[in-house]
């Protein structure tokens, strides 16, 4: 590998993350200074975890139906 890079196997390890998230993160440009050369990524070696993306945890959206009156059931006529 290039000095000053590490592979997606590498950061995966030090980053405890899958092999096809890191991937994934890498093609959709979340990990500034991954170049791609032919079909591996090199990852600058100093790089930090990445933070993960804007996903809502929290369960706001659980129960959105009852949230805005919506039903699944099909009400009788």
């Amino acid at each position: 590998m290039i000095p000053g890079y590490m592979t997606i196997k590498e950061a995966c390890e030090k980053w405890e993350l899958s092999n096809r998230w890191v991937n994934t993160m890498c093609h959709n440009g979340k990990i500034p200074g991954a170049v791609k050369f032919g079909d591996m990524w090199a990852i600058p070696a100093d790089m930090e975890k990445p933070t993960q993306d804007k996903r809502i945890k929290s369960g706001e959206y659980k129960d959105w139906r009852k949230k805005y009156g919506k039903s699944k059931q099909k009400q009788k006529s």
